[in-house]
């Protein structure tokens, strides 16, 4: 797990001023289509997962195999890139920690995930420590769903990571650096990341760290396949 930390984004989560995210709190990764937000959530979730944290995994655009599937292939990368050993013990150890579910054309509602997760801790006996929620569309996403999601990130007691949209055609940032869908409510959020192409990297910044002025603007190159450290710019 060593190797995984260190060449990770979890490294920068964890330089952070309160050491990661942490629970009830709401972060984001922020970026273009198709520039690997998904990709950096997921490599977020392997390794809470094979530190043996529970997650549960949300989809609004992806039916659950597909997502699982996506696991697969990242966890495989990892194992071949890392050289990682045991894989067949954290593999069943990743889908042992890990709930995925689905909230299909456009059913996702913030009743309908309370009762979830009093379900899963009421009749499942499954606590998560962290909660993905990928393909809600921040653009058309009003302030009350945001602050509904981090009242049950608080009253669940886990941290809830979302992947945002942005757009190249709108350029607004607010007084504090955060760009267009956040910077209508960063106010909200714990931690912001920002993901942006480059001709043979994909650039990572963080642009918001809890309330301290700490690492923010910390930079790092990933590679575009495996979505790990290449360099690290700033910090």
């Amino acid at each position: 797990m060593k190797d995984l930390k260190s060449l990770s984004l979890v490294s920068i989560l964890e330089k952070s001023s309160r050491l990661g995210l942490g629970r009830g709190n709401l972060g984001a990764l922020m970026a273009r289509a198709g520039v690997g937000k998904t990709a950096c959530l997921i490599q977020i979730a392997i390794y809470k997962l094979l530190d043996n944290e529970k997650l549960v995994h949300i989809s609004l655009e992806t039916p659950p195999d597909k997502v699982s599937s996506y696991y697969n292939v990242i966890f495989k990368d990892l194992v071949k890139t890392l050289g990682m050993k045991n894989q067949h013990e954290m593999k069943a150890l990743m889908d042992k920690n890990r709930m995925i579910l689905a909230y299909l054309n456009q059913s996702f509602e913030l009743q309908r995930l309370r009762d979830y997760m009093k379900n899963l801790r009421e009749k499942v006996g499954f606590l998560p420590d962290a909660l993905i929620l990928d393909g809600l569309d921040f653009a058309k996403t009003g302030r009350e769903v945001f602050q509904g999601l981090k009242e049950i990130a608080f009253a669940s007691q886990v941290e809830i990571w979302f992947s945002a949209l942005t757009h190249r055609e709108v350029s607004e940032v607010n007084e504090r650096g955060i760009p267009f869908p956040c910077s209508r409510f960063d106010d909200l959020f714990s931690i912001i990341f920002l993901l942006e192409p480059t001709p043979s990297a994909v650039s990572l910044r963080l642009l918001k760290d809890h309330d301290q002025d700490g690492l923010a603007g910390a930079s790092i190159l990933l590679d575009p396949n495996t979505f790990l450290i290449r360099s690290i710019l700033s910090s």
